[in-house]
């Protein structure tokens, strides 16, 4: 069905624009519930907190699936237009990732609401599903880049990492299914496929956060919208620290002791230098975009990045500190999960509004590429 954009209505015009950069919304949400679950203490009222945030984010994620089909059965013209876009192209990436975010929070925090063997369907069903989309995006998506995707030497953003990311979380939230595996060989080759996509999407993280280094020295930022997507970092990292731990956990009893110790020794030789870096690029994150704010930088979707990449560096911590048992990444953990609560209810606030008035679901006024530049404080 082919709608004429000067007789469509309003909500078809609305549907028009949905990107598949909405998903970051269901992700930065399920985040704050699956990050509360893991916390290493225990607060009066969290975790109904987490089960209320889980199915908002659920709810969320079954609404943006069906405005998307929709999207793609009314305007597959711009639907198909957002893989050409060398900006718009890399958040496919982030609908596979939502799909893992909740599908984890299923069975952390939505059993006690649907019941155990429920939330091990749904969870089930919702790997499986990010997990296979997440692997055609980190492949696809490095394909069109290599192939036909316009790409000038500033233009490494942390939007690059969106499309290889999902594999880790899939590392990630399938530790969590191991221990609910009832065969033995299916138990260790799950063990096993987690680590190889762990390693997949490791190593490109790595070579795009070095290209995303190399852009800053040379070229500066972008001082747009843009910039909050520099904590898009943060997400293999953390995420990466959070998959080597759960892993780790999920060895015993599933390979041999000797090779479930060496695992759970590399969860802290890993996880522990890792958090360090992560730790400088939260750092040089906040001065960056504070820097930005400092110059009126407006609100837009990139927003979102400022939670689910700081999510993962809660769970993380949690991590090291379930396996290192100190003190100091227990109160580390606590004091970014508050960091995370206060960025996700401002953004998420922001959205709202955005979308209610409006400005979140218009056709961008121009498709001009973004450039990076250095210039001084007083510019």
């Amino acid at each position: 069905m082919i709608v004429d954009r000067q007789t469509a209505t309003a909500p078809t015009r609305l549907v028009e624009n949905i990107g598949p950069n909405w998903f970051a919304s269901v992700m930065g949400t399920g985040i704050v519930a699956t990050a509360a679950a893991s916390l290493p203490l225990t607060v009066p009222g969290l975790r109904g907190f987490a089960q209320v945030v889980w199915v908002a984010a659920a709810l969320l994620l079954s609404a943006l699936l069906v405005i998307v089909g929709t999207h793609w059965l009314r305007h597959p013209v711009v639907a198909r237009s957002h893989a050409r876009n060398p900006q718009m192209a890399h958040f496919y990436g982030a609908a596979p990732m939502a799909l893992l975010t909740v599908g984890a929070g299923a069975l952390l925090v939505g059993k006690d609401l649907i019941g155990l063997q429920a939330a091990l369907y749904v969870d089930w069903a919702l790997w499986w599903a990010g997990t296979s989309s997440g692997l055609v995006t980190a492949t696809s998506i490095p394909y069109l880049m290599f192939t036909q995707h316009d790409v000038g030497p500033d233009a490494a953003f942390g939007g690059w990492l969106m499309p290889v990311v999902p594999p880790m979380v899939s590392a990630a939230t399938g530790a969590l299914l191991i221990p609910h595996m009832a065969v033995a060989s299916a138990r260790a080759t799950m063990l096993y496929g987690c680590y190889a996509m762990f390693g997949l999407s490791l190593i490109a993280a790595l070579i795009i956060t070095t290209m995303i280094w190399s852009r800053l020295a040379h070229f500066g930022t972008s001082g747009t919208a843009r910039v909050p997507t520099l904590w898009i970092v943060l997400g293999p990292l953390g995420q990466g620290i959070t998959a080597a731990g759960l892993l780790a956990t999920s060895a015993a009893g599933t390979v041999d002791p000797a090779v479930a110790g060496g695992m759970n020794v590399f969860a802290i030789l890993f996880g522990v230098p890792v958090w360090g870096f992560a730790v400088l690029w939260v750092a040089l994150a906040t001065a960056l975009t504070a820097r930005t704010m400092r110059r009126g930088m407006p609100f837009a979707l990139t927003w979102w990045s400022l939670t689910f990449p700081v999510g993962t560096f809660v769970t993380g911590t949690t991590q090291l500190a379930v396996h290192t048992d100190l003190p100091a990444f227990r109160i580390a953990a606590v004091v970014a999960y508050l960091g995370l609560l206060s960025t996700w209810l401002l953004v998420a606030v922001r959205t709202a509004h955005g979308s209610i008035r409006g400005p979140l679901l218009r056709t961008p006024s121009s498709s001009t590429a973004i450039l990076a530049r250095k210039d001084s404080e007083t510019a």
